[in-house]
C-alpha cells in the first residue's frame, strides 16, 4: 500500500504522485507505520473493543488490530490499572479511559459501597473487561495492605496505579476550622495517597517491569484560590504534589514513573450545589474558556500518563486548568479598612529577569478595586509590602 504524502515515501519508496491518490485513499498510511495490537487477554476471550481504530480481523480466536504505530504508545493492553476513588466522578472517567485503551483489568478502589459495586458492574458488562471493586478506607494501613495483595492475586500484577480519592473542605474560615477536620482531611488526601503509593510501588518493585503511578493534586497545590476559603485543602495537595516529585526520584532506580495531575475548576457532581452557583460564576469569569471542565476532559493526560507514551516522563505536575492559574494575578482589596480610605500610597519593588535593573517606585493612591496582572511569560515577580507574587501566581 503505497504512502500518501506529496513527496516520495521515504520508508518503502513507493510512489505517490497527487494525482495518483484517488478520494477514496487519501489518508491511508503506509503498511510500514502499521503495527500488530492483540485486543484480547487472558481473563477475558472474545473480548469486544469500542471505538477502536482499523479493522477487527480474526486469527486463530485472537482478535487483532492494526494500528499506526504511535496509536500504540498510548495503548494499555495487558496492562492492570488501580484506581483509588473510581466509583463516580472524575475518578471513575479516568477507569473508563484506562478500559477504552485496552487495560486488560481494573480495581476500583474506594468506600463508597454502593457505587462502587455499581460502576465496577456496569463498566464490566460495557467493556466485557474483568472490573473489581474493592471497598476500603484508604485511611486504615491495614486495610489498604490486605487490598493490595487481594489485587496481585485477583489480577496478577498492578502495572498502573492512579489516586484519585480525596476530599475537599471550602467555604471554612481558617479562624474556625476544626482541627480534627483538618486531620482528616490530611490523612485522605495525604497519608492515604501515599499508603497507596507504598503498596503499589512495592509491588511494582517487586515484579521487576516499571509501573506507572498517577497522583491527582489540584491548581491549587499552586495558587490560594479566590473566593473560597480552603487553606487546609490548599496545604494538601501541595503535600501531593510534592509528594508525587519525590517518589519520582526515590523509584526511578526501579522504572517506576511518578507524576501528579493539577486540574482546574471541573464541573463534577460535588461542584454542582446550588450554594455554589455564586463562587462558579466567578471561576468561569476568571477562566479564559469562561467554563469548568467536563468531567472526562482528564481522561486523556491520565491515559498519556499511565502508557508509554510518556516513558520520558516522571516527576512532573502537569496543570490543567485552561490557564487559569496564570492568566489573571489580583490584589484584592476586600477588607471594610481598606474600603475608608481614600488616598494610600505604598513602595513596589519589580524583580525583572536577565539581570534587568531592579526598579523603585511608589503607586499613587489607589481605588478599592482589583489590581490586574496579565502575565505571558512566567519570569517575573512582584513584592509590595509584605506581598509577593512569583511567576504570575497568586498568594
Amino acid at each position: 500500500m503505497p504512502c500518501y504524502d506529496e513527496h516520495i515515501c521515504t520508508t518503502c519508496n513507493c510512489d505517490n504522485l497527487a494525482d495518483d491518490i484517488s478520494d477514496s485513499s487519501i489518508g491511508v498510511p503506509c503498511d510500514d507505520n502499521l503495527v500488530e495490537v492483540t485486543l484480547t487477554h487472558d481473563l477475558v476471550d472474545g473480548r469486544v473493543r469500542s471505538n477502536s481504530i482499523g479493522d477487527l480481523k480474526l486469527e486463530g480466536g485472537v482478535k487483532t488490530a492494526r494500528l499506526p504505530k504511535i496509536i500504540r504508545n498510548f495503548s494499555l493492553v495487558g496492562k492492570v490499572c488501580v484506581v483509588t476513588g473510581g466509583a463516580r466522578g472524575l475518578g471513575y472517567n479516568m477507569v473508563e479511559g484506562f478500559l477504552q485503551a485496552g487495560a486488560r483489568g481494573v480495581a476500583i478502589l474506594d468506600i463508597l459501597e454502593t457505587e462502587g459495586d455499581a460502576a465496577a458492574g456496569a463498566l464490566c458488562k460495557h467493556y466485557n473487561t474483568l472490573v473489581l471493586f474493592y471497598k476500603v478506607d484508604i485511611t486504615n494501613d491495614e486495610s489498604v495492605e490486605k487490598v493490595f495483595s487481594r489485587i496481585c492475586k485477583d489480577l496478577g500484577s498492578i502495572d498502573v496505579l492512579l489516586c484519585a480519592a480525596g476530599i475537599a473542605d471550602s467555604n471554612m474560615p481558617a479562624e474556625t476550622y476544626s482541627m480534627t477536620r483538618f486531620r482528616r482531611l490530611m490523612d485522605i488526601n495525604v497519608n492515604g495517597l501515599m499508603k497507596c503509593s507504598q503498596e503499589a510501588g512495592k509491588q511494582m518493585i517487586k515484579q521487576g517491569t516499571g509501573g506507572s503511578i498517577i497522583l491527582v493534586a489540584s491548581m491549587s497545590s499552586h495558587i490560594v484560590n479566590f473566593p473560597q476559603e480552603q487553606c487546609c485543602y490548599n496545604a494538601s495537595k501541595a503535600a501531593v504534589r510534592h509528594l508525587g516529585a519525590s517518589l519520582a526520584l526515590e523509584w526511578s532506580k526501579y522504572g517506576i514513573r511518578v507524576n501528579s495531575i493539577s486540574p482546574g475548576y471541573m464541573d463534577t457532581e460535588l461542584n454542582r450545589s446550588p450554594g455554589l452557583d455564586a463562587q462558579k460564576a466567578i471561576w468561569c469569569d476568571r477562566t479564559p474558556l469562561k467554563r469548568l471542565g467536563h468531567e472526562d476532559e482528564l481522561n486523556n493526560l491520565a491515559l498519556f500518563l499511565a502508557s508509554p507514551a510518556s516513558s520520558f516522563m516522571t516527576g512532573a505536575d502537569v496543570i490543567i486548568d485552561v490557564k487559569y492559574r496564570v492568566d489573571i494575578v489580583s490584589l484584592r482589596h476586600i477588607s471594610p479598612i481598606h474600603y475608608s480610605l481614600t488616598l494610600f500610597s505604598f513602595c513596589c519593588l519589580v524583580s525583572f529577569p536577565y539581570n534587568f535593573p531592579t526598579v523603585a517606585f511608589t503607586i499613587p493612591p489607589t481605588p478599592p478595586q482589583f489590581l490586574r496582572f496579565r502575565m505571558w511569560e512566567p519570569g517575573w515577580h512582584v513584592q509590595i509590602g509584605g506581598i509577593k507574587i512569583r511567576g504570575g501566581r497568586e498568594t
